[in-house]
């Protein structure tokens, strides 16, 4: 499977929730896609669609495919703690992902853009790889050259939402990963144990 570049609305109405962020086509329309609409009665799912579904949501929401995510959870399932919570916040440490928790861009997907793009530097060296992961203490900048980028000046005026395990400086354009999430601390509405279940048969 290639990266998905179909409409995301669409995916977003699958899964009933805007996992792409705020989107007024969703709002309009937040019942599954489909042609006969909101009126198609639809059976109960079995057990390995909500796990099949739960992975999917994970993969789409950041922007993973299938052969890289099950590389996190083979490192995840390796490691100590709950396997679930390390594959989300393995899914947290990479840099498209705090660059957009930092604000740097609206979305994971213009993350991606402005990481492969070579417009951010994680202590003080350039880094061009979306998946690469940060570890507690990295300083993550943007590039010298690209701070007057206004396309990273508009996504920062706009976002307003703080995480305690990320720091931000405005005035250098720079920001810290202080610390790996704690589960509680991590926002997505996923269900990781569905996930952990699915790879585990």
């Amino acid at each position: 499977m290639a990266r998905y570049t179909g409409p995301k609305t669409k995916i977003a109405r699958k899964f009933g929730e805007a996992i792409f962020g705020e989107d007024k086509s969703f709002e309009k329309r937040n019942y599954p896609p489909g042609q006969h609409g909101n009126n198609r009665r639809r059976g109960k799912k079995s057990e390995y669609a909500i796990q099949l579904e739960a992975k999917q949501k994970a993969k789409y929401t950041y922007g993973i495919l299938e052969r890289q995510f099950r590389g996190l959870f083979k490192k995840a399932r390796a490691a100590q703690g709950i396997t679930g919570e390390v594959l989300l916040q393995l899914c947290e440490s990479r840099l498209d992902n705090v660059v957009f928790r930092m604000g740097i861009a609206p979305t994971r997907s213009a993350a991606r853009q402005l990481v492969s793009h070579r417009h951010i530097t994680v202590n003080g060296e350039l880094v061009n790889i979306p998946s690469y992961q940060l570890l507690a203490g990295d300083v993550v900048a943007v590039r010298e050259k690209s701070k007057s980028l206004e396309a990273i000046a508009n996504s920062l005026s706009n976002s307003s939402t703080v995480y305690e395990w990320i720091t931000w400086n405005d005035d250098t354009k720079q920001g810290t990963y202080v610390s790996v999430p704690a589960r509680i601390q991590i926002p997505e509405n996923i269900n990781e144990q569905f996930i952990v279940e699915l790879y585990s048969k």
